[in-house]
């Protein structure tokens, strides 16, 4: 059985399939219809709900695709739908009124998670400036309004009394009734198919061992497309999200581990912090409601050739902690990877923390993503750039990539161009060559073979440039 707050009702729930997506329980189960169904991928917003966590003795709220988010994932939350928000005399909600005020919505379709977004928003940042706007509804699209109006809506929130309503004043309540069901055990099970939502790294450990073909279940947006596009069942999952130590960030004097259960947004902070390149990558990965549930270890165990972190990892020399039951080992990312969607994993283990070298001098990171557009876009390339520099002579150099090969992958041959040459436009020159050797990338809908050969030595020459002349402006995104 799994429980959790539905606004402020307890809900108890034993026979749902662990397949089920938040979405389908609000329209078919309990008949909430004003969350919208609109790509079932997460790519529109529609859908948007809020979750309520305690995260560190906190209420914290995140915005989220309930068609990416599994029901097994609710036990120990808070989920609050457009419904939710008005009040028992069925007056609107500051967030409703200020979209009306301000004209913000048309057919109307998207609105209730324009809505949810800015109601996200405002409990999170109540001095939200125009920037941050941006990014909350960067996941949510709208073919009627126009953004104007909307963004107008959402900036007139921002304020510095934020508004009483009746989440403020039910808050201890809520945390109260949280801090209860977190103490409880979690399961969900329906005909042939179960869901496990174990409490700790052990208990995970051994969960994996006596099922070693389950599925693991982080934020889910990925393995939720198996269901929702590719109508799969998934016979066993095991739902992680209980487990604290996978979800914890600390620091040593020379290392960063990041538990891999921590959400890419949570991620942002400490990564931005010591590598920028890496911060900015993670504000144009997907949508803020896609880094809310998508985890680091899951864009890492997902394989993907085209993922936007791995290439950075590798280039930053990160390793990978795996555990199968009471063993455990170390690898570096760049040794995860084997072919095509192919890993180093062992049945029954699984990925527990990633530990990135904090930076060391000399050493200059930068990273890029080249795709269609800016933000909320799978790239056609990814590149990550590390290299140290002294005395004008390359002492070492990694350099990844990733959407040039089956798997993200190292420029082996282009590294050892640049290691003991020097610094200048010749050495360059040749190491851009010496990409061609490897890499031999595919042409597919997003790129072209050529077209990916010649970004991949733009992002090296790049690098050079910004190196060269840290004043040039080279960037889509450094633009106003």
């Amino acid at each position: 059985m799994i429980k959790f707050l539905l606004n402020q009702e307890v809900r108890e729930e034993a026979l749902l399939s662990p397949n089920m997506t938040v979405l389908n329980y609000l329209r078919t189960k309990v008949k909430k219809a004003g969350t919208k169904e609109g790509c079932g991928s997460g790519n529109c917003g529609a859908c948007t709900v809020v979750l309520g966590e305690m995260v560190n003795g906190r209420l914290e709220y995140r915005s989220v695709n309930a068609c990416l988010v599994l029901v097994s994932t609710l036990h120990g939350k808070q989920l609050i739908t457009v419904e939710d928000l008005q009040g028992e005399d069925r007056s609107l909600h500051p967030v409703q009124q200020a979209l009306v005020n301000h004209h913000g919505s048309q057919c109307g379709y998207c609105t209730p998670g324009i809505i949810m977004s800015m109601f996200a928003l405002s409990k999170n940042r109540p001095q939200a400036d125009k920037q941050d706007v941006l990014e909350s509804l960067s996941g949510n699209l709208c073919r009627c309004t126009g953004y104007r109006p909307i963004i107008d809506a959402a900036l007139s929130l921002s304020t510095t009394a934020p508004y009483q309503d009746s989440f403020t004043r039910q808050m201890q309540s809520t945390i109260d009734k949280l801090n209860s069901i977190n103490n409880e055990p979690a399961s969900l099970q329906l005909n042939n198919q179960s869901c496990f939502s174990p409490a700790t790294t052990d208990e995970l450990a051994e969960l994996l061992l006596a099922h070693p073909h389950a599925r693991i279940v982080a934020g889910g947006t990925d393995l939720a497309l198996e269901v929702t596009q590719h109508h799969r069942e998934i016979e066993i999952l095991v739902d992680i999200c209980r487990i604290k130590d996978m979800k914890c960030i600390n620091e040593t004097d020379h290392y960063i581990n990041i538990g891999a259960n921590v959400p890419l947004s949570d991620c942002y902070p400490i990564l931005n912090t010591y590598f920028p390149d890496f911060g900015e990558m993670l504000r144009r990965f997907a949508s803020l409601q896609i880094r809310n549930q998508g985890t680091l270890g899951g864009n890492i165990a997902n394989a993907s050739p085209i993922g936007d972190t791995p290439p950075l990892l590798i280039a930053l020399d990160a390793s990978i902690t795996l555990r199968q039951g009471s063993d455990s080992r170390t690898i570096p990312v760049e040794d995860y990877f084997i072919s095509y969607r192919k890993t180093e994993l062992r049945p029954s283990e699984f990925i527990e923390k990633i530990t990135i070298p904090k930076p060391e001098a000399n050493k200059t990171f930068h990273g890029y993503k080249n795709s269609k557009r800016i933000g909320d876009d799978i790239s056609a390339v990814c590149g990550g750039f590390y290299i140290e520099i002294e005395a004008d002579t390359v002492i070492s150099a990694r350099i990844a990539f990733g959407g040039m090969a089956a798997i993200p992958k190292r420029a082996v041959n282009c590294e050892q161009s640049l290691v003991g040459h020097s610094w200048n436009l010749d050495t360059i020159n040749t190491a851009i060559a010496a990409l061609e050797s490897d890499f031999v990338p595919l042409s597919d809908f997003r790129a072209s073979k050529a077209y990916r050969q010649q970004i991949a030595a733009n992002m090296l020459y790049r690098y050079f440039i910004e190196q060269q002349n840290s004043h040039f402006t080279t960037r889509v995104t450094s633009y106003g």
